[in-house]
């Protein structure tokens, strides 16, 4: 996924929760992604009442797939593939099913993927698998593709970007998920703005404000311009919460007093 895209992460937007894909194709940005080029590249269920959070995460199932794509990373090494028939084979699945998906044929993009794994399991093509189970709203599968993706490459920052978004927008939310694997990510990955960004904006739907403001200021100093406006939003929250708290005190304190 990509989330330095040109839509906004935040509550008001946050589906610029962007997707990062694994996948063997052309610099097409058709469908707003950025290409990786190296191939190397889980907890429990917490569901939450926020109403803030509900409409965070109604904004990230509705934002177009053009603004949730975030990166599509390279497929294996290609060293590897002349001494392997498998794996060329599958090699060559993972590229035809990249220029499907670069057409826009999800579906056919999807088969292909599932050839490639039947073929010969890589990291590359569980990855671009998952990618389109998440587009055609199979968040279990996608899930599913991910974490094995990230057991045959454990170091895949994009991997575990996608995971976070899927949990976001399956029907049955794990925002803990999320910042757990978004977290595992920034620390893949300490200077990438994309993803300070995006875990900003899932603290700050959970209410986790102070840790929000902290990514969103990450995120700005590595030159994500729109996290000022995050940033603004988010002081604001805080100031107007210790207000609020100061006056809660003040009231109590008045009537212990009386």
């Amino acid at each position: 996924m990509s989330f330095a895209t040109t839509s906004t992460r935040s509550l008001s937007r946050p589906a610029s929760f962007s997707l990062r894909t694994n996948a063997y194709f052309k610099s097409s940005r058709a469908l707003r992604s950025r290409l990786l080029h190296t191939a190397g590249h889980e907890a429990p269920v917490i569901a939450t009442a926020r109403p803030g959070y509900a409409a965070f995460r109604r904004k990230c199932a509705g934002e177009s797939w053009n603004n949730v794509f975030k990166r599509w990373a390279t497929s294996t090494t290609l060293h590897s593939t002349a001494s392997d028939p498998a794996e060329m084979e599958a090699m060559q699945c993972l590229e035809q099913g990249t220029q499907k998906l670069e057409e826009g044929d999800i579906q056919g993009a999807k088969e292909l993927y599932k050839r490639s794994v039947e073929i010969k399991r890589n990291a590359s093509s569980l990855f671009n698998l998952g990618v389109t189970h998440y587009h055609l709203k199979e968040f279990d599968n996608a899930i599913a593709a991910w974490k094995e993706s990230i057991t045959l490459q454990p170091a895949s920052a994009d991997a575990h970007t996608n995971l976070a978004s899927a949990y976001i927008i399956s029907p049955v939310a794990r925002p803990d998920l999320a910042l757990h694997h978004l977290h595992i990510a920034a620390s893949l990955s300490p200077e990438d703005p994309e993803i300070a960004f995006n875990l900003a904006a899932v603290l700050e739907a959970t209410g986790q404000l102070e840790e929000a403001l902290k990514q969103y200021k990450r995120a700005k100093e590595y030159g994500v311009e729109r996290a000022a406006m995050h940033i603004r939003n988010v002081s604001a929250k805080i100031l107007g919460k210790t207000i609020k708290n100061a006056e809660n005190t003040d009231s109590s304190a008045k009537k212990s007093d009386s």
